[in-house]
């Protein structure tokens, strides 16, 4: 990789009650504009969903997140905003809101390694 690019990630959380704001960390998105690369990588434990009194399965989590999945991928099958550029597409999946899902602040890195790596790496940083 000739050219160092900058890439931006957040951490995606899993918030069972917006209110008390406590949550889980289950996943990373990671979006490069200079290679244009969108992606995202997560795994729900059940163990840790145990911990909380909440109100929805790992299935129905992980059908959240697989549409989050869709979204990052682009197409029809992501929806309206998955029709949407990567920049949108990003912007979109990681701004603030009060849902089951959520993303921490958006962080800036320098790719020096393919993009795949760096999630991954990020991954097993912030999720394990």
């Amino acid at each position: 990789m000739q050219d160092k690019q900058v890439y931006e990630y957040a951490v995606i959380r899993f918030v069972p009650k917006v209110e008390r704001e406590e949550f889980i960390n289950v996943g990373v998105i990671l979006f490069c504009k200079g290679l244009k690369y969108l992606d995202l990588k997560y795994k729900v434990v059940q163990k840790k969903l145990d911990a909380f009194d909440i109100e929805i399965d790992q299935a129905q989590l992980e059908t959240y997140l697989q549409t989050w999945k869709l979204i990052c991928e682009g197409g029809s099958k992501g929806g309206v905003i998955g029709e949407q550029d990567l920049p949108n597409r990003f912007r979109w999946l990681t701004a603030t809101r009060s849902t089951l899902i959520q993303s921490s602040k958006v962080h800036p890195g320098l790719c020096i390694k393919p993009p795949e790596e760096i999630l991954e790496h990020l991954f097993c940083k912030y999720i394990g």
